[in-house]
């Protein structure tokens, strides 16, 4: 299995342009690919905002059960508000990840979360968007990491029209 393999799974998600936020952030850090259930979303697809074409990047696929989707040998992360849930700050992410988000409007199926290895929340005054969610989840695991730092790795990543200096 690869270096910090990361893998997202999305139980139901309803929104188009919610999931095509979430393909921009798997992109931008690295996830390899989402899994939904439900119908919602293949119902809303063709209706989406991914502006970046991430859903041709990066596999997008529909499945029945996100359990039997887990990479074999990554440890399964679900992030739900939940009592007894792990505050995201104090998380220590495994090196190969299968992260869980429930939909916008519920919560996570309570087997499912029995099922994961780990249960993390966001400590939030209330719930955030799906795709903010799945945002700060990938930012949090980046944060903690040992990731590239150097002048070319900005070069690189920035806008092609973004040709700014700090100093």
């Amino acid at each position: 299995m690869n270096k910090n393999f990361v893998c997202i799974g999305l139980q139901n998600p309803k929104s188009a342009s919610n999931v095509a936020s979430i393909l921009r952030a798997a992109g931008c850090y690295g996830a390899s690919s989402v899994f939904y259930t439900g119908n919602r979303y293949r119902y809303a697809k063709e209706f989406n905002a991914d502006t970046q074409n991430m859903h041709q990047k990066i596999p997008t696929i529909g499945v029945d059960d996100l359990l039997a989707m887990a990479p074999k040998g990554a440890k399964k992360v679900v992030v739900e508000l939940v009592e007894g849930a792990v505050p995201l700050p104090d998380y220590q992410h495994p090196q190969n990840a299968f992260y869980i988000f429930g939909p916008e409007d519920a919560s996570v199926n309570p087997e499912l979360v029995s099922a994961c290895d780990d249960v993390v929340y966001i400590p939030t005054h209330g719930s955030m968007n799906l795709a903010a969610t799945v945002n700060v989840v990938l930012y949090d695991r980046l944060a903690k990491s040992d990731f590239d730092r150097s002048i070319e790795f900005v070069q690189q990543s920035r806008d092609n029209n973004n040709r700014l200096k700090a100093f």
